[in-house]
């Protein structure tokens, strides 16, 4: 089982939310090291008319393609005129990375291709989420202590897929940089330095090929600069994790629906059978014969039925059912 499987009922011992008091089983203190996050900023903007230039240029060739999207792969079709093919191939255009793309390009048995006439842009976007920072200025304020204007440069690495005349695809690596001019909090000098990192995604939008190993694109870069310094800290915790064995796929697949009750429930919280007596609001008794009888969910009064939550998977049943959960057996919580 996992920390969130219906099958762990040790929910004070699971990641998750915490219900009741909150300071309920923090019995000790402990010294972590971590990057503690001073302040950070988040900026998007669509690039339009990007000129790059690729390099480490790769076939893309994925395995159950054979070596290349031709007329005699197995799995691939394609129509060809004189020396121009339009290919449709079922695995091709599943995504990977130029790591990848490199590697099955090393392992593979047949000669690689070259790219051969015109090139059609297909796809980029961004090839890591860790952003490089160049050309960094920091000027503190003297109007607002604690802040900075921050000045620099984000380069933001980018995998570009493309398609030769032939019907190849090909994968190559650029870059997109965007200057950076913001307001940060800066922690004041330390013994330990405080460092500026970025957090960065891209995609394109659209391409197109100009020649000589150049794309230019319409890109949409999400940019986050955080200000970062490597601290230990002292938090209070619950203890170790104690982590629960793993729960094995398609294994005791029955579980779920052998831990549903025997027999059907009764949908009305309140049935009541025979002369069955509840008080009216006069004081005087009725049977469900006499007139008492009541509506599912709603007793004579008006008064609404209650409904029970399982406190970890979240099972709803009507009150009166048990106080243990039908499904993973954990205590169900009354509510209105």
């Amino acid at each position: 089982m996992s920390f969130y499987s219906y099958k762990n009922c040790n929910s004070e011992a699971c990641p998750g939310n915490v219900s009741g008091n909150i300071l309920t089983g923090l019995n000790k203190k402990v010294c972590i090291q971590v990057k503690n996050v001073y302040d950070s900023c988040l900026s998007q903007q669509q690039l339009d008319n990007q000129r790059v230039v690729i390099e480490n240029i790769v076939p893309v060739l994925p395995n159950s393609c054979g070596c290349n999207c031709n007329v005699n792969t197995s799995g691939c079709r394609c129509s060809c005129h004189e020396n121009v093919c339009t290919c449709s191939c079922s695995s091709c255009n599943a995504g990977i990375s130029h790591a990848e793309a490199v590697e099955n390009a090393e392992n593979s048995p047949c000669p690689l291709p070259q790219p051969c006439g015109a090139w059609t842009f297909e796809s980029c976007r961004s090839s890591t989420t860790k952003g490089t920072i160049s050309n960094l200025n920091i000027e503190r304020m003297c109007d607002r202590p604690q802040f900075a204007r921050v000045r620099c440069s984000v380069e933001v690495p980018v995998d570009v897929l493309f398609v030769d005349q032939r019907c190849q695809e090909w994968m190559g690596q650029t870059s997109i940089c965007v200057d950076r001019d913001v307001l940060l909090c800066i922690p004041e000098d330390s013994i330990i330095p405080f460092t500026l990192e970025s957090l960065v995604s891209a995609i394109c939008v659209s391409g197109t090929y100009i020649g000589n190993c150049t794309f230019e694109i319409t890109i949409c870069v999400t940019i986050v600069l955080k200000v970062l310094a490597e601290v230990d800290i002292m938090v209070p915790t619950y203890g170790f994790c104690e982590a629960p064995p793993c729960e094995e796929f398609a294994e005791n697949v029955c579980d779920e629906f052998f831990s549903l009750p025997l027999f059907p429930q009764s949908s009305c919280a309140f049935e009541e059978v025979g002369g069955a007596t509840h008080g009216g609001s006069n004081g005087a008794t009725a049977t469900a014969a006499t007139g008492g009888s009541y509506a599912c969910g709603t007793c004579a009064s008006g008064k609404a039925a209650t409904a029970s939550t399982c406190s970890h998977c979240g099972t709803t049943c009507l009150s009166g059912q048990g106080s243990l959960c039908p499904r993973c057996g954990c205590t169900m919580t009354s509510v209105s």
